[in-house]
């Protein structure tokens, strides 16, 4: 299996379930790897054939900025069906850290994996 990865991809977001999460902007820490057979792009040298890491970057970004949802497992379970549709992943593993959410913890997230890694050939 080929995997395109993002890590420490930090974005600001309105999340949470409490009154004062909904007017603060707080930081997400999305690690994403995308399953994909990269074959194709390497032999043609052809960025049609990759995933454009940096497209990924800024859709996700996009999705997030806009997001208003409570909980982080629903903002992840959403970036995760936006990658396996836009770029045709057939597989995609999230972590993501909700910054600060515990003061005696260093990390807070949620790790997801989505779709069949092993149907990538």
């Amino acid at each position: 299996m080929d995997i395109i990865y993002l890590r420490d991809l930090r974005i600001d977001t309105i999340i949470g379930v409490y009154d004062w999460e909904r007017h603060v902007k707080q930081t997400l820490v999305f690690d994403i790897e995308i399953g994909m057979d990269n074959r194709k792009a390497a032999a043609h040298d052809a960025i049609e054939d990759a995933v454009d890491y940096g497209e990924v970057a800024n859709r996700v970004t996009a999705m997030v900025e806009a997001s208003r949802v409570q909980l982080l497992e629903t903002l992840v379970e959403q970036v995760a069906a936006l990658i396996q549709k836009d770029f045709q992943a057939p597989w995609v593993k999230l972590k993501v850290n909700k910054l600060g959410a515990l003061t005696r913890a260093r990390e807070v997230g949620v790790v997801i994996e989505r779709g069949n890694p092993g149907s990538m050939g």
